[in-house]
């Protein structure tokens, strides 16, 4: 056992905070309703998730893995409240998200989670500093603190150098993790990224994974890959096929 998956295990044995428990989670929809379960009844009913059960605590990275179609993407889906499930119980951060409103759900998200898309999803017109200070705007912090913390995270990722240059001036390894210092603006409990290193050449992309690694000492993260090297950095493995949970995890 590697001294970092012993470190993981002390602390789940003895105190660490559980932030996502998942239990029995079923998520359906009706092929061709733009991901919904509504619209014509002869259209036939995707189980696209079938019963996932698993928890994910402070200090660990679980990765997600599994073929195009198992379930991947819907499960994190789910765990960063941006979908509920059809059947099962979730909890993120100590919230029943089954019971959440929409509206209740963006707040649990701006609170408690944050989100790593593998297109970045930076707002083109603004600075790198301006792009990760966005979801403080939201949470009402004063300009003055949102610059200082955007500042902060910008120097946590190595970009300080680059936080008044906007997206097109910066390579796709500056971009990642210039969304990653966005996604930790919060301070969440939760870190969910979906294939955060696809578009990235094999160097820039073995420096985000130690990012994450370093990055998971104070949260829970979640990754999902099809890239073997991106699945290594994880401390459990929850595989999926066809929606279910396989049993052979690592």
């Amino acid at each position: 056992m590697s001294s970092r998956n012993a470190d993981v295990e002390a602390r789940n044995g003895e105190h660490a905070d559980t932030v996502v428990t998942c239990d029995s989670l079923v998520r359906e929809y009706r092929r061709g309703s733009g991901g919904a379960l509504f619209g014509s009844r002869d259209q036939p009913v995707v189980r696209a998730l079938d019963g996932v059960s698993m928890s994910v605590s402070s200090g660990e990275i679980v990765g997600i893995q599994g073929p195009s179609g198992s379930g991947k993407s819907t499960l994190l889906h789910l765990l960063a409240a941006l979908d509920t499930p059809t059947a099962g119980s979730l909890t993120v951060a100590g919230r029943n998200v089954t019971r959440l409103s929409e509206r209740e759900r963006a707040r649990l998200r701006l609170d408690h989670v944050g989100l790593v898309f593998q297109r970045f999803h930076l707002l083109p017109a603004l600075s790198a500093r301006a792009n990760v200070a966005l979801p403080l705007i939201e949470l009402g912090m004063p300009r003055r603190e949102r610059r200082e913390r955007a500042t902060e995270l910008l120097e946590a990722v190595g970009l300080s150098s680059r936080a008044t240059h906007r997206p097109g001036q910066l390579s796709g390894g500056e971009q990642q993790r210039v969304a990653i210092a966005r996604a930790l603006s919060t301070e969440p409990d939760l870190l969910v990224a979906d294939e955060p290193t696809g578009e990235l050449d094999s160097e820039t992309g073995r420096r985000v994974l130690d990012l994450f690694e370093e990055l998971s000492d104070e949260h829970a993260v979640v990754v999902a890959s099809h890239d073997a090297a991106t699945i290594d950095v994880a401390d459990r493995v929850v595989r999926l096929r066809d929606g279910r949970r396989q049993l052979a995890d690592g």
